[in-house]
């Protein structure tokens, strides 16, 4: 399915106001909203936000139908002749890394928000989860670099279109990583998705979270085997961003588009109940096999869109991981 965007964006912003200035403002009030609402409902003992034993022993408990073989504690279980499992809790030194894809296809919104604004604020509502238990946060960040009508893309960390933000604890500098990707301009030109995935693996860590925050619009080919080898070594997370404009089309007559990677013009007749058809089972489609290629590729996945409470769906996500996470286990 191709990648159009609407020529008139939905979206409102003060005309009196300098771009960094809506940036500040729009970051500050973000930051309260994630602070306020993700502090409040995630409270609680210190876990991750994937489902995982973690690495940290912990204390003993007898064995429940369901639970992990791998983790009976054999001397606790011959000194009580009954079985028993070790209890583990996360890791106290967590590594997260962020890859952001800002390719042009983003730069699009119908709904409440952008796909860009949505992408921007679970970038940061991550690094707030990830940084209040003072561990460290690193991002890779890509836009689009190749022109338009084509031509050959500059290599991965030379410029073409990837910045890499190292790794670090701390609030100031948490707020100065959401910064730069807020303010990173998306630049026009097909953006590689698996090259981005791919700077997650180079150069090696030690095991902990990658979250690849993308509409996955790129082909799955593209990604599917940086994916791969990245939850190898760590717990992946995959949060995909849509609009609803991208499942199905209104009836709105003529609708001019324009695709934001190659700059073509369009102009689709949306009066065309068929083609309104065709449009709805060719995005089911596509998404499907987005969401197929992330569960191969062993990664949770966390769908948000620009017309829901972006917020809202992601402490769902977080609750419903960790309700699994401690499933079958006493507190």
């Amino acid at each position: 399915m191709a990648r159009a965007a609407a020529v008139t964006s939905p979206a409102r912003r003060p005309p009196d106001a300098t771009p960094r200035d809506r940036t500040e403002a729009v970051l500050s009030r973000l930051h309260l909203l994630v602070t306020r609402k993700l502090d409040g409902l995630l409270q609680g003992d210190y876990v991750g936000l994937l489902p995982g034993p973690g690495s940290e022993a912990g204390d003993s408990r007898e064995y429940r139908p369901g639970d992990d073989v791998r983790r009976m504690d054999w001397p606790v279980t011959a000194r009580t002749t009954m079985p028993h499992v070790r209890r583990t809790v996360a890791d106290r030194e967590l590594e997260t890394w962020l890859a952001v894809d800002l390719s042009a296809s983003l730069d699009f919104g119908t709904g409440r928000w952008l796909k860009r604004d949505v992408v921007v604020a679970a970038a940061a509502a991550l690094a707030h989860l990830t940084a209040r238990g003072g561990n460290r946060v690193g991002a890779v960040i890509g836009t689009g670099s190749e022109p338009p009508g084509g031509g050959r893309r500059a290599p991965a960390g030379r410029g073409g279109g990837f910045t890499r933000l190292p790794a670090r604890s701390g609030r100031r500098e948490v707020q100065a990583l959401v910064r730069a990707v807020a303010g990173t301009e998306i630049r026009p030109g097909r953006s590689d998705l698996g090259a981005l995935v791919d700077l997650l693996n180079r150069p090696p860590r030690r095991r902990g979270v990658a979250v690849v925050v993308s509409d996955f619009l790129a082909p799955p080919a593209q990604w599917t085997r940086p994916l791969r080898k990245l939850r190898v070594r760590h717990d992946v997370l995959a949060i995909e961003v849509l609009d609803p404009r991208e499942l199905e089309l209104p009836d709105v007559g003529v609708l001019p588009v324009v695709d934001p990677e190659t700059g073509e013009l369009h102009e689709v007749r949306t009066g065309d109940p068929r083609l309104r058809h065709r449009y709805a089972e060719a995005a089911a489609a596509q998404r499907a096999e987005i969401a197929a290629a992330l569960r191969a590729g062993g990664a949770a996945h966390l769908r948000l869109r620009t017309d829901r409470d972006w917020l809202l769906d992601m402490v769902r996500f977080v609750a419903a991981q960790r309700h699994a996470r401690t499933r079958g286990t006493t507190r």
